[in-house]
């Protein structure tokens, strides 16, 4: 399991763009028949995928974590954004089609990926950190989730925001996950830009149109910077980072975090005057 390690914010204004690539940016994540994690040092969290086509997947254990299996201390939260599929916990069998998610808690054992049709294989994304007490395993499907229609077209960045693992929908530990769409002719994923001092993000792009980029903006308000990224292709954003991003064409993007607290309104708004 490859590992990101953290990065201080006065060190990042030195960053070239292959740099900037190689410490931030989780490309090759998608990789048909095989379950495949990276371990980051912004709040232990862990960004991963499973792409079952033929044959069912099963996280495994992995010596980064000292742990007799994957989820001894940890939580996770996986959403599929792709084909339907299915996820077998602890021997339980769910039914995780495009968009919706599913919440495993610490102490389950096996967790197992299979797709329903290995033409239109499934695309699971998966968060996991560190959990120090136990949640139930709860599914919530797309049309379940809490929705919040943010932006206009306007200022091109109509969207909606799908929450799925937050203070007021699936109990977790300090795990917070959720996804936003953005309209047709939107392409601004959030404008003002924010900040969460305490807490570290993770965006991981999906549904974005062949031939097309989404620019992920990073760095402090005054010192920005930028990552071109593609179709599956995931980004660490650290507390003192901005995040925003804008793209060629309209996209989805799956947005999650771990720190100090699970209130998805904890963030501090970077004005866009103010932006450098």
């Amino acid at each position: 399991m490859r590992s990101i390690y953290s990065v201080h914010p006065e060190d990042f204004k030195s960053y070239q763009t292959a740099a900037i690539r190689e410490r931030f940016l989780l490309d090759g994540l998608v990789k048909p028949g095989e379950v495949n994690c990276v371990y980051t040092h912004y709040d232990r969290m862990i960004v991963g995928t499973a792409n079952p086509v033929d044959k069912q997947l099963e996280l495994g254990n992995y010596s980064n974590l000292k742990a007799l299996y994957f989820l001894e201390r940890r939580e996770i939260g996986i959403i599929n954004v792709a084909g339907d599929g299915e996820i077998i916990a602890d021997g339980k069998t769910y039914a995780v089609n495009k968009l919706d998610c599913l919440y495993i808690g610490k102490g389950v054992k096996t967790v197992k990926f299979s797709s329903k049709n290995k033409a239109n294989p499934a695309v699971f994304y998966m968060l996991s950190c560190p959990a120090h007490t136990s949640y139930p395993t709860r599914l919530l499907t797309n049309e379940q989730a809490a929705k919040v229609n943010a932006g206009d077209a306007y200022t091109a960045n109509k969207r909606t925001i799908n929450k799925y693992i937050h203070s007021e929908g699936i109990q977790s530990c300090q795990l917070v996950m959720g996804l936003t769409i953005l309209s047709d002719g939107s392409v601004w994923n959030t404008m003002p830009a924010h900040v969460h001092d305490r807490r570290m993000e993770a965006y991981f792009y999906f549904d974005v149109p062949k031939g097309q980029r989404v620019f992920h903006y990073m760095g402090e308000g005054q010192e920005t910077r930028h990552i071109v990224m593609d179709n599956y292709e995931a980004v660490v954003s650290p507390p003192w980072s901005i995040h925003s991003g804008s793209g060629t064409a309209s996209y989805s993007f799956i947005w999650g975090m771990a720190g100090e607290n699970q209130d998805y309104t904890d963030m501090d708004v970077f004005d866009i005057g103010d932006i450098k």
